[in-house]
């Protein structure tokens, strides 16, 4: 093992979910309800570094009500996909991205980084025990979670914890759009802010979804599907829409091109939003990341310059939206529907992480 791997103590699910069960459940995974039969566990102490790699069947953890994570919510997370491609070999999507994501999330948390070999590592040997939740379904795939909490069992703000977990859960999931691509209703919220300059913007970590829940119950009170979330300081700055990156398609056909909110440390650094800044130019779509107030939004969409705007994200890839809400004013981009750009951008990254296209830029890393 190189000094950046582990040896895994491996210890069998000897209870494993019956094949029938399983292949019923993979017939129809839904998003997250389902789990594998086994997990990844390892630990990290100020004193031993990352040690105790574990496989072991999935199941409750033991976890000590002082754990530092129950009270200061010194905790993150990552997700991602394994896929099962034309050929049967089953793939990840960019992984040691999320990898250096993670790392990144952990320095903003004041969290021990985990090196990015170690990260794949864990990731490889869950997939390779549950190959058999690897769905073969086309648009269906593993959803990968790796997340990581403080476990010192002490009460004090004084110091971050001095220990650790890591944890790597699987869940089986099925397409984002069972009956069809729609696109959806967003809401601009005014009344929350998901994060603020010099705040935890750019870390994948939980508080910064659970800060969401308010939002999103007020945009799904307005009939609306997602919340779309603004600047801190003016509230009229575009930032994200629910959990994803935002990209506005200005023109159309050959004169198309992208624009999309440029990272400030507020926004969340998304991996399909940087595969996205990268394949579209090799399309022939440019790319821009700069900045768009809502009053261009809706100018654009009235003027037709604005022709597109889609959310990008891991679950989704692309989730086209169709009309803007808010307080005071209300606008439909396009005509409500899919664009040819935004679907032709999914249906490439999708090729890709399939297998039915090429990869020329080696971001599926082969798992079996």
């Amino acid at each position: 093992m190189s000094s950046n791997t582990l040896d895994f103590e491996v210890t069998p699910n000897e209870r494993p979910t019956p094949a029938a069960d399983r292949e019923a459940i993979l017939a129809n995974p839904g998003w997250g309800q389902h789990f594998t039969d086994h997990m990844v566990t390892i630990r990290y102490s100020a004193e031993k570094g990352w040690h105790d790699a574990r496989l072991q069947p999935y199941g409750p953890i033991p976890l000590d009500p002082a754990s530092q994570v129950l009270h200061y919510a010194q905790e993150l997370f990552e997700g991602l996909k394994a896929y099962r491609q034309d050929d049967g070999s089953i793939v990840s999507f960019r992984p040691y991205m999320n990898a250096a994501r993670m790392n990144r999330s952990a320095r903003r948390m004041a969290m021990p980084e985990i090196p990015e070999e170690l990260f794949v590592q864990a990731l490889e040997v869950l997939v390779r025990t549950d190959r058999d939740w690897v769905p073969g379904t086309p648009g269906y795939s593993l959803y990968l979670r790796p997340f990581m909490f403080a476990t010192s069992r002490v009460l004090g703000v004084n110091q971050p914890s001095q220990e650790y977990l890591f944890m790597v859960i699987a869940s089986p999931s099925g397409s984002y759009y069972p009956r069809g691509i729609k696109p959806v209703t967003v809401w601009l919220s005014q009344n929350y802010t998901r994060a603020a300059p010099g705040g935890t913007g750019e870390a994948k970590t939980g508080g910064n979804y659970a800060a969401s829940f308010a939002g999103q119950a007020e945009a799904v009170a307005q009939g609306c599907d997602q919340v779309v979330w603004l600047d801190a300081v003016e509230h009229r700055w575009v930032e994200e829409v629910g959990s994803m990156n935002l990209m506005f398609v200005y023109g159309s056909g050959s004169e198309a091109r992208l624009l999309t909110p440029a990272l400030t440390g507020t926004l969340l650094a998304g991996i399909t939003r940087d595969s996205m800044l990268k394949l579209a130019p090799d399309l022939g779509i440019p790319v821009e990341e700069g900045k768009i107030s809502i009053e261009e939004w809706q100018a654009g969409c009235e003027s037709g310059e604005i022709s597109e705007v889609f959310g990008c994200g891991t679950a989704a890839i692309i989730s086209p939206v169709g009309a803007v809400r808010g307080p005071d004013r209300e606008w439909r981009i396009g005509d409500g529907e899919p664009g040819e750009i935004s679907m032709k951008l999914r249906a490439e990254l999708l090729g890709i992480q399939s297998g039915s296209r090429p990869d020329p830029y080696g971001w599926v890393h082969k798992i079996i």
